[in-house]
């Protein structure tokens, strides 16, 4: 699997970006734009298998996407950042790449899904039906704060839609929601970025435990999800000086 992958920028930082589900590296634009102003910045954006221009799979598990992010990702690098999906790849593939920090907004480290008893098994037992349910609910919620979007993100995420295969979605979720990842330190120096919709992807229980550990929770009120999309200043604002 070769990951299509875009680099721009010249600084003396050379970051890397993993979109989330359903995204492209195409979705980080508003954000490169604040690097790249400063001009401290290379950024490389990569499609994940099943997103924008890299090629569909047979199979899309974590393991799957971690492993196409090492090999597309040159080591050592100043940073990565991984948004929700993206994050949940990062953990999985951080310990390989060695960035100097890792960077997580809103990762998709667990899941508030059931996954135990009758609602577990109601749930899960018609999974398309479920998380279609499910997903048509959030995007009732997050229709406003889509609608206000400049207009030409809002075509940035269209065309990521369009371009993504969404039949890898249930296993995706099906495999965060079981496997919530270990409470452990770090592999590098990471700092985790929590908007208010973060319960959905990382609980708070959790958030303290991993605090606990070693790892750098932040937090950013009043802000949703897509945080790089809908306020990329006040998102570079609180990673500037780890990214």
């Amino acid at each position: 699997m070769r990951l299509h992958a875009t680099t721009t920028g010249s600084g003396d930082r050379h970051v890397g970006l993993i979109h989330g589900l359903g995204g492209a590296g195409a979705t980080w634009q508003p954000l490169i734009d604040r690097m790249l102003t400063t001009g401290r910045y290379t950024v490389t954006t990569i499609d994940l298998r099943g997103h924008g221009e890299s090629d569909r799979a047979p199979s899309h598990t974590l393991d799957d996407l971690a492993g196409d992010v090492v090999e597309a990702l040159p080591t050592g690098l100043h940073s990565v950042v991984g948004h929700s999906l993206g994050g949940a790849v990062l953990v999985r593939a951080v310990a390989r790449l060695q960035p100097e920090r890792a960077i997580y907004l809103d990762p998709g480290f667990e899941l508030s899904l059931p996954t135990t008893g009758f609602k577990g098994r109601a749930f899960w037992a018609v999974p398309p039906l479920s998380l279609g349910v499910m997903g048509l609910l959030q995007a009732r919620r997050s229709a406003p704060q889509r609608a206000a979007l400049d207009p030409s993100i809002r075509e940035i995420m269209k065309q990521a839609q369009q371009q993504f295969d969404a039949k890898m979605a249930i296993g995706i979720f099906r495999e965060v929601a079981f496997h919530p990842i270990a409470i452990a330190p770090p592999a590098v120096p990471s700092t985790i970025v929590l908007s208010d919709e973060s319960p959905a992807v990382l609980s708070d229980a959790m958030a303290t435990a991993l605090e606990g550990e070693g790892w750098d929770i932040r937090r950013l009120a009043g802000i949703h999800h897509d945080m790089h999309l809908e306020d990329p200043d006040r998102t570079f604002a609180a990673i500037e000086d780890v990214l």
